[in-house]
């Protein structure tokens, strides 16, 4: 069967395109960075693609809010084509910036008709935070993280903390199980850290959601930058292992049209 082709979007801003690219090629993909003007121009570029990710970086240097307005472009020109791609039982990853973008442009299903449900916005900290996490999976629902129940990545934002309209919109999402991964303490013999284990204030301490089909997944950490095992902090100290953490997103994501 022939690999799947992954089309890897970038903006102005962008800066974790390439490193995405590659993990996707090391998980078995053909990985293709495309810039959003070139989708723009051809609306029906994607119908040759299988997989969809919008990476991390300061798309548009994150101008009136981080992934407004890259949300906006999606939102006001390319709403039918993402979700015919959606609709074909086709696949989106968004990282950070990515998952800022996918939840400010509705494709995580956020939006009732009276507006958005949940958001992205500033850190509790009112900072920029740089380092690695422990998460831990919620349920079965999304495709990106079959098989794996636990996962110790590293983050990097400034406008990461998930929030909810209300309390009922929060109950929602949690009933439709889309709220897929979540911070967490430091599990038995994880990697110790000094930090709360929320870097951001997260309501619920949520660190990535899926849409409805569970075939599109928003997260705040970066699995592309742990991909190789050396790349753990700690990589000294542990048990040889084939490969980083993170390549397992890619690999679900891969193995999936397999």
């Amino acid at each position: 069967m022939s690999k799947p082709r992954i089309l890897i979007l970038r903006a102005p801003g962008t800066n974790c395109d390439a490193e995405t690219a590659y993990a996707f090629q090391c998980a078995g993909g053909l990985p293709e960075v495309v810039h959003l003007n070139r989708w723009l121009e051809s609306p029906q570029l994607a119908a040759n693609f299988q997989i969809l990710c919008i990476p991390g970086g300061f798309s548009y240097g994150d101008d009136v809010a981080a992934g407004r307005i890259f949300a906006n472009k999606i939102r006001h020109h390319l709403s039918d084509v993402m979700r015919e791609f959606c609709d074909a039982g086709k696949l989106v990853l968004g990282i950070c910036n990515g998952f800022q973008v996918l939840i400010k442009s509705g494709i995580l299903d956020t939006d009732d008709g009276q507006g958005p449900t949940a958001s992205l916005t500033w850190n509790d900290s009112g900072c920029y935070v740089a380092r690695w996490v422990h998460l831990r999976k919620t349920n079965d629902k999304c495709v990106f993280l079959a098989g794996i129940e636990d996962a110790f990545l590293p983050i990097a934002h400034a406008e990461g903390k998930f929030v909810t309209r209300d309390a009922e919109s929060f109950a929602q999402l949690e009933s439709a199980e889309q709220l897929v991964l979540r911070y967490c303490p430091q599990p038995e013999n994880g990697c110790r850290i000094a930090e709360p284990y929320n870097p951001n204030g997260a309501v619920g301490d949520v660190a990535g959601m899926c849409d409805k089909t569970g075939r599109v997944l928003g997260l705040m950490p970066h699995p592309e930058r742990f991909i190789d095992p050396t790349q753990h902090p700690q990589w000294t100290r542990m048990p040889e292992r084939p490969a980083g953490g993170g390549l397992h997103v890619f690999r679900n994501g891969v193995r999936y049209f397999s």
